[in-house]
């Protein structure tokens, strides 16, 4: 089916959410790790619905689907840590797709923030937020962090998610 009957047939009904995800598919993005200490016990979750809000305050944004298991720790934490993948950790990347994603894993090595949430080491970059709000929109919640501290390394390339695949 060509582009332009496509949207012929969008106009007249409602978007169809499958060939919707298609399109939204068509943005790269980068692939982060969202962290959180909950009570000793940490919880990671893969992003690629992370962006900056803005430079001053330094305010960034994700979501989580309002399914996602651990939603409300997320909800209900202070603190927590993006980890912006490399193009070597694609493996960490899909533990932490999983639900219920293990910290064990001898690939996934990491130290802990001033906070005490989860750092994974060897990323191009990581930040330490606080959060500072949440809003649920559609079947997401957006959470809004202030960030308080970072790290980055110029030295290693990104990992990429485009076309439902890792670049």
């Amino acid at each position: 089916m060509d582009r332009l009957c496509l949207y012929a047939k969008n106009i007249m009904k409602k978007i169809n959410q499958k060939y919707f995800k298609k399109v939204l598919g068509k943005f790269a993005t980068g692939v982060t790790v969202i962290s959180i200490n909950n009570k000793e016990k940490f919880i990671g979750k893969t992003v690629n619905s992370f962006s900056a809000l803005s430079l001053s305050p330094p305010l960034v944004l994700f979501s989580l689907d309002r399914k996602a298991s651990a939603i409300i720790k997320f909800k209900n934490c202070e603190y927590l840590s993006i980890n912006i993948l490399n193009k070597k950790q694609i493996n960490i990347s899909k533990n932490f797709a999983e639900k219920k994603a293990p910290w064990n894993k001898k690939d996934v090595s990491y130290y802990f923030s001033k906070y005490k949430t989860p750092i994974i080491k060897n990323c191009l970059a990581n930040l330490e937020c606080k959060k500072i709000k949440f809003l649920t929109e559609g079947d997401h919640i957006i959470f809004i962090c202030k960030v308080i501290n970072f790290t980055y390394n110029d030295n290693l390339k990104p990992l990429l998610y485009f076309n439902s695949k890792y670049i």
